[in-house]
């Protein structure tokens, strides 16, 4: 099968993840497990190995956007998009070096991290959510290895003989979904052909949406967003002031915030974070309506509501 996207698996809590670990890891041909501190070893074995990471005690004191190690995970789920580093030769000189990052990664953590863009690439396991099975020993049985490299057979047998006949299948793309999610989720939904798993394959990319869509509910811009709507809605002018927008989030959310609701904040919100256009017109800053467009696009995006009849409710 030609993929040129991998979905990443995250495990996160605070049980039972050194299972999951070491029984995925006897399953894959290809693997290495890891706990590194730093950024380098990470891409250094990717390039070596091309397999499957194992990333274990995944947990980083930084862990938004800004981070190297996030940025090499943001690359590594589509290929064509290596890590550039410099590296020293033998003659002390530094040269550039691209380093290969792309393949299947299982991650985990005891929390989520703080870059949104990273988590949205990943199809996350709660551990410690519900009991053990009976069916599941405390610890792994003597027959453990013989079962994985039975198990590792079987796969390796199934890719040679189903290698060029499985593709990506774009019929198989929801579009209730996101691109994201779609993106992650196309290829395991042309590997299986049974309608039961794809079925739940679905399930679980409906339920990562709506997590997503209810974290984007509590941030600030959701609410900037369903306070501008309703300006928009109930409003005949061409513009929308942003000193009204700042009126009615003091009005409903000012109680949630411990520094004072400005024009400038408020503006800096719509611009920065919403990239939505606003200038100034007879001295004060406004959203023209023809905005609203992209607006109505956002608040879908954000988890609000929109309803004819000037009323906009959160979902």
């Amino acid at each position: 099968m030609t993929c040129r996207t991998f979905a990443f698996g995250a495990i996160s809590g605070r049980a039972r993840r050194g299972r999951f670990l070491r029984s995925d890891r006897s399953a894959t041909s290809r693997s290495s497990r890891a706990a590194p501190r730093r950024s380098s070893p990470i891409f250094h074995t990717l390039d070596a190995f091309r397999g499957t990471l194992i990333f274990d005690e995944a947990d980083f004191r930084f862990s938004d956007e800004r981070s190297e190690i996030v940025k090499i995970l943001n690359n590594g789920n589509v290929r064509g998009m290596p890590v550039l580093r410099t590296v020293m030769n033998r003659q002390r000189e530094f040269n550039p070096q691209a380093f290969h990052v792309f393949g299947p990664k299982i991650v985990a953590t005891r929390g989520r991290y703080e870059d949104r863009a990273l988590e949205s690439r990943f199809i996350t396991e709660e551990t410690g959510a519900r009991p053990l099975r009976d069916d599941i020993p405390i610890n792994l049985p003597p027959t453990f290895k013989d079962e994985a490299r039975e198990l590792r057979n079987k796969l390796l047998l199934y890719r040679f003989r189903r290698r060029h006949e499985i593709t990506l299948d774009p019929s198989l793309v929801d579009p209730t979904l996101e691109p994201r999610i779609n993106q992650i989720m196309l290829p395991l939904l042309s590997v299986v052909s049974d309608p039961r798993l794809q079925g739940a394959l679905r399930s679980a990319a409906k339920r990562a949406q709506d997590l997503i869509v209810a974290e984007r509910g509590l941030l600030m811009e959701a609410q900037v967003l369903e306070v501008l709507m309703e300006q928009m809605l109930s409003s005949n002018r061409l513009v929308v002031p942003v000193a009204d927008v700042t009126t009615g989030m003091i009005q409903r959310y000012g109680a949630e915030y411990e520094r004072p609701l400005t024009n400038r904040w408020i503006g800096s919100v719509l611009r920065k974070k919403l990239n939505l256009l606003t200038y100034k017109s007879h001295g004060v800053y406004v959203v023209p309506m023809g905005e609203k467009q992209k607006v109505e696009i956002l608040c879908r995006r954000y988890g609000v509501n929109i309803v004819i009849g000037s009323v906009v409710d959160r979902a």
